[in-house]
C-alpha cells in the first residue's frame, strides 16, 4: 500500500512536472542505512539500546538457569518428597515460570515492552535531525521529493549525482 501511494504521488508530480517545463521536477534521494550507520548520534543511541537489552537477556538466562535448576532438583526428590511438598515444589516453579515470561513480555513484547519505549525515545530526536537535515538540504538544491533507496521504497535506478546521503551525513556531524 506505502508503494501504491508513493508511486502514485511520483507519478502525479511527473504530470505536473511535464506541465510545467519552466520547473522541471527535481528528485534526490538517500540511503538511511548508510545515515543511521555513520551517524555518531544514531550508533550511540544503538549502543545504548543494545546495552540494556544485554543487561536484560543476561538476567532473562540466569532467571531461566534458575528455573531450570529448580527443576532438576525437584525431579531429583520427587520421589522422596511427600505430596504436600511435591505441590509447594511444583508451585515454586511455576511461579519462576511465570516470573521469566512476565519479565520477557514486560521487557520485550511489542509495542509496549521497555524495548521499544526505549528505543523509540532514544531514536526520535535522532530521526528529527536527520529529517531536518533532508529537509533543508532539499530546500537548498531545489528538489520537489526526497526518496530513501534503503526501505520499501524500490528504487530501481538512482543517478549518483541525485544522491544527498552523504550532504545529510556532513550536515549532521558537523551540528547544523
Amino acid at each position: 500500500m506505502k508503494k501504491v501511494i508513493i508511486l502514485s504521488v511520483f507519478l502525479t508530480a511527473t504530470v505536473f512536472a511535464q506541465t510545467q517545463q519552466t520547473n522541471p521536477l527535481k528528485i534526490g534521494y538517500v540511503d538511511s542505512e548508510i545515515i543511521l550507520a555513520q551517524y555518531p548520534e544514531a550508533i550511540k543511541a544503538k549502543s545504548d539500546l543494545e546495552a540494556m537489552v544485554s543487561k536484560w537477556r543476561k538476567e532473562a538466562d540466569s532467571m531461566a538457569a534458575d528455573l531450570q535448576n529448580a527443576y532438576a532438583e525437584y525431579q531429583k526428590q520427587a520421589q522422596t518428597m511427600t505430596q504436600e511438598k511435591q505441590r509447594e515444589a511444583q508451585q515454586k516453579i511455576i511461579e519462576k515460570e511465570q516470573k521469566l515470561q512476565q519479565y520477557r513480555e514486560q521487557k520485550f513484547a511489542q509495542p509496549n515492552g521497555e524495548y521499544f519505549v526505549k528505543q523509540e525515545q532514544l531514536m526520535t530526536p535522532v530521526k528529527q535531525k536527520i529529517f531536518k537535515a533532508i529537509e533543508d538540504i532539499a530546500k537548498e538544491e531545489g528538489m520537489n521529493f526526497v526518496l530513501d533507496k534503503a526501505g520499501d521504497v524500490v528504487v530501481l535506478y538512482a543517478d549518483p549525482s541525485f544522491d544527498i546521503t552523504f550532504k545529510v551525513l556532513d550536515r549532521l556531524k558537523r551540528g547544523k
